[in-house]
């Protein structure tokens, strides 16, 4: 054999390894983003449902506000 054929089989391994290790950075990337996506989901939920209980808090008669006041 050849050493053009030992070259370009170096060079071919070296190119097939960047490609893999390329492909599992972007894996654990997109698995990361993931749990942020989550994490920022389960935040706005329990934003939104502050917002609902300030609008039921601002939107009731104040009997009804007073009420609940003393029951908690």
């Amino acid at each position: 054999m050849s050493t053009l054929f030992y070259v370009f089989c170096i060079v071919a391994i070296v190119v097939i390894a960047d490609t893999v290790q390329k492909i599992h950075k972007s894996r654990i990337e997109k698995a990361a983003k993931d749990v942020l996506a989550d994490d920022e989901l389960t935040k706005l939920d329990q934003l939104e449902e502050r917002i609902r209980v300030l609008e039921r808090i601002v939107t009731e008669d104040k009997h009804d506000l007073r009420n609940e006041i003393n029951r908690l």
